[in-house]
């Protein structure tokens, strides 16, 4: 249900966390903030090639985001994105509220794996949620409010697996999503609250695009008839 909101709390995270510097200061500490302060919300490994951000337009593209996988799970990575544009407007990079004019994130891979208590994206929110929690409050009122007047997710390509599948990967569609405006009609949101808006948007689009309940009915299924056609098949 929440298999792509760790990307976008990352990403607003990071976004948010960094662009109080001066346009200029973008660029060269993006990237390194992006993969440190990532792995350390995400308890996971999370990478990225480029980060390049026009300091005259605050228009940019964050190349290669990967986000691995906490302790515990198969997988070689949660999401991988080629690509992902921006547009942050300069005007507000000094201001309590940074607005990112918009987030655009074309054909995400996601590996969806359901674990013995959880799965990977829950895991991963779990550990995301903590971080921002404890670090929202002790910047209290000081910390950086967000708005995101668009966010696009768009071509996405998703895969789960499960014990009960022995692991092998089945193709699930993920619908296209826009997002307008978030946290305007509050004045910004912190980190923390754009990602549970983001998350509670996401539930209701993507909750039946990965079910491991009626995956695991269908293989139970798909055994039955299997067994029933040995039986066939030996009379």
């Amino acid at each position: 249900m929440k298999r792509l909101a760790p990307i976008l709390l990352v990403l607003t995270a990071l976004i948010g966390g960094t662009v109080f510097l001066r346009p200029g200061n973008i660029n060269p500490l993006l990237d390194t903030s992006i993969a440190h302060r990532g792995s350390a919300m995400a308890k996971a490994r999370v990478s990225v090639d480029t980060v390049t951000i026009a300091d005259s337009t605050g228009r940019g593209t964050i190349t290669h985001f990967v986000i691995g996988n906490p302790a515990g799970f198969k997988s070689t990575y949660a999401v991988k994105a080629d690509r992902i544009d921006l547009e942050i407007d300069l005007a507000s990079v000094n201001k309590d509220v940074v607005v990112i004019r918009f987030l655009v994130i074309d054909g995400p891979e996601v590996l969806y794996q359901q674990g013995d208590s959880m799965t990977n994206f829950d895991a991963i929110l779990n550990n995301i949620v903590n971080y921002l929690g404890s670090a929202e409050r002790g910047m209290g009122a000081q910390g950086k409010r967000l708005i995101v007047e668009e966010l696009t997710i768009y071509n996405a390509r998703a895969q789960a697996s499960a014990a009960f599948m022995n692991y092998k990967n089945v193709s699930v569609a993920l619908p296209d999503i826009s997002l307008k405006n978030i946290g305007k009609a509050r004045g910004g949101l912190t980190p923390g609250e754009l990602g549970q808006e983001v998350i509670h948007a996401l539930n209701s689009r993507l909750s039946a695009a990965a079910n491991f309940d009626r995956l695991k009915m269908s293989a139970g299924q798909t055994l039955d008839k299997a067994a029933a056609a040995g039986q066939d098949a030996s009379m």
